[in-house]
């Protein structure tokens, strides 16, 4: 795809996002929001999927660390394919199958379940190593959030995908800069990011998480990267997209009324009207 057609695939995401939580009453809406372009390229770009067989052997696989980004998530598979984008209004309700947090059991196209916090990276450093003894050609991605890798366990899953030079690893950072308590610096700074994915013998490219161009240069580059992981750091907009959502913490778990949901429509028909 373009970049104009990666751009309204992402703006038709951020509309499902906003969708599926108003619709649930609850949800995080400020992650996925700043995480839907980095989505967006991984699935209708970067990664070998087939939605017609999501289970095929050779899919590059996705783990979506930071699992309470659901709607992002969800609203990307299902703008993909993976499912129908109707039932996006379904999520967190009685009986559907798009729970709060991804469940891989039940929704197409879903890697590995996740929410608690860290874990995500000892997975996908798993599934990464079970490439490299099996010789398959597939490749593994694990997005974080900038407040989810205060964790430790976040540590120790790169501490070991640097020391077995797991190239088909691919980690990236959505740095928004906030979490649900406020600024990531103010709470238990993580920084300098980079230089810590560094010292555990990363790739480290740094872009801006809202810039296809970049995204295609940095995923290109971990590609061609031999003898070692990549961490992707993403620089990027807490709430992108909805203007009053945009850099508060106060939208990292809450959902629009009816009134909030009316603004955020309008503020991305008019982003997708001017491209």
């Amino acid at each position: 795809m373009d970049t104009l057609a990666l751009k309204k695939a992402a703006n038709e995401i951020r509309k499902g996002v906003v969708t599926a939580v108003h619709s649930a009453k609850s949800g995080h809406p400020g992650g996925s929001l700043s995480a839907a372009d980095i989505l967006t390229y991984l699935y209708f770009e970067e990664m070998n999927i087939d939605p017609k067989e999501p289970k095929k052997a050779d899919r590059d696989r996705f783990v979506l660390s930071k699992g309470h980004i659901a709607p992002g998530f969800y609203s990307t598979l299902a703008q993909r394919g993976f499912f129908p984008v109707e039932d996006l209004k379904t999520l967190r309700h009685v009986g559907s199958y798009l729970q709060g947090h991804p469940d891989m059991k039940h929704i197409p196209g879903v890697d590995m379940s996740s929410g608690s916090l860290g874990q995500g990276g000892s997975a996908a450093v798993g599934m990464a190593l079970a490439g490299k003894l099996d010789n398959a050609s597939y490749r593994v991605y694990c997005l974080f959030g900038d407040g989810e890798i205060q964790e430790g366990q976040v540590w120790e899953a790169a501490m070991f995908a640097g020391a077995r030079k797991l190239d088909n690893l691919v980690f990236i950072v959505d740095n928004n800069g906030l979490q649900i308590d406020g600024k990531i610096e103010d709470v238990c700074s993580p920084y300098p990011i980079a230089d810590k994915f560094k010292a555990f013998n990363f790739n480290v490219i740094e872009i801006d998480a809202h810039d296809f161009e970049q995204m295609e240069a940095a995923f290109k580059k971990a590609r061609e990267t031999k003898g070692m992981p990549t961490a992707i750091i993403a620089k990027s907009t807490k709430g992108k997209g909805v203007s009053f959502m945009e850099n508060q913490a106060s939208w990292h778990g809450t959902a629009p009324n009816d009134e909030q949901y009316a603004q955020a429509m309008a503020d991305l028909e008019k982003i997708g009207e001017s491209l």
